[in-house]
């Protein structure tokens, strides 16, 4: 059940998010966590002025949700961090690729590595020939 402007808020505030408050992801984390803090606070104040005078809300509450927020907010804190460990670990090993031979998975390409790439999909070692090989599972490196 939507309480005075509660829903009028709530619709603003996902539409903020849709049209650009929430992160891209060249977005810094900090900002993230600012943006999503910002609109805790907003829908926060619009549960505040909104609720029923005759049985307001318990304060612990609100306690209650700023702590889970919180949760959040350290969790993508947490993520950043292994992000970039994850990165970290992938260029040290791909320091390593670089001048040996590497074979794919189903055996059909193989080939010196000369380069190697950092993708979403992980690392992608780039042959001599041209070719490409993704870094996975069942790759013989040699």
């Amino acid at each position: 059940m939507e309480i005075g402007g509660l829903g009028e808020t709530l619709t603003a505030v996902r539409g903020e998010a849709a049209s650009g408050g929430a992160a891209s992801s060249s977005q810094s984390t900090s900002s993230l966590a600012s943006v999503d803090y910002e609109m805790f606070l907003k829908l926060l104040m619009a549960q505040m002025e909104n609720q029923d005078p005759l049985n307001p809300t318990d304060s612990t509450e609100y306690v209650a949700q700023l702590a889970t927020f919180s949760q959040v907010e350290q969790s993508i804190q947490a993520n950043a961090k292994l992000e970039r460990m994850l990165t970290s670990l992938q260029v040290a090993q791909s320091e390593s690729l670089v001048g040996s031979t590497v074979t794919s998975a189903d055996g059909l390409v193989s080939g010196l590595v000369e380069a190697v790439e950092i993708t979403g999909e992980g690392l992608v070692a780039l042959l001599g020939s041209g070719e490409r090989v993704t870094i996975a599972e069942g790759v013989r490196i040699s």
